[in-house]
């Protein structure tokens, strides 16, 4: 129960930051530069600081895909894969309730924002790809203080250089989907991610494993 308890808290409090600072940016200006600078900035500190708090109790997760790379690495029992999910997505639930709380709006709503189209598919592959890699080439050889950094720089990076501004969560993907702020995105586009942020992961997952088999021979 503890490892599901730090599973609900730190995806929570990613998905609260997320859209509580995209709806507190488009309240301080119009630039839309600045909307996407404010948002990392706040997306990224609270990653990293709940990947150091939480690593120790749950592996700080904190995102299906990576659950589900665990797994198929068989560091993770399918049941608790399972649990993971339910976890995080009551999580990213929660921490779009409470971003919409602490700025008044509605507790929840659905998303008309619209991300769609080839180039957001492949952006959401390579923003998963990349965390997924990050997190396979340092689970055991990083500090998780070190560890917690490299995937923060990660997504740091990748808000600017890929069109879908790197989702690469499936559980925040769906809170994202119940704010109608600049951080949301519609039900039709979920449809889109959640597909192209799987396939990243086990495409990242299967690099890894080729690099390591590759070294040993």
């Amino acid at each position: 129960m503890r490892k599901l308890v730090a599973e609900f808290t730190g995806t929570a409090f990613i998905t609260a930051a997320v859209i509580g600072s995209a709806i507190m940016a488009t309240n301080w200006t119009k630039d839309g530069a600045i909307w996407l600078l404010v948002n990392m900035v706040s997306t990224v500190s609270v990653l990293y600081v709940a990947i150091v708090l939480f690593a120790s109790i749950s592996g700080a997760h904190f995102n299906p895909v990576v659950s589900l790379v665990k797994a198929v690495q068989k560091d993770l029992a399918w049941i608790d894969f399972l649990q993971y999910c339910v976890a995080q997505i009551l999580g990213a639930t929660f921490g779009a309730g409470l971003a919409h709380l602490l700025f008044d709006y509605s507790i929840l709503s659905v998303s008309k924002i619209e991300r769609l189209g080839a180039n957001i598919f492949i952006s959401e592959v390579v923003a998963s790809f990349g965390l997924v890699l990050i997190v396979v080439a340092s689970w055991r050889k990083f500090k998780v203080r070190n560890r917690a950094s490299l995937i923060s720089l990660w997504i740091a990076s990748a808000y600017f250089f890929t069109s879908s501004t790197s989702f690469a969560n499936p559980a925040v993907s769906f809170g994202r989907m119940l704010t109608d702020s600049l951080a949301g995105i519609s039900p039709q586009s979920l449809a889109l991610f959640i597909p192209a942020q799987v396939l990243g992961g086990l495409l990242a997952l299967a690099l890894s494993n080729y690099l390591v088999n590759a070294s040993r021979e």
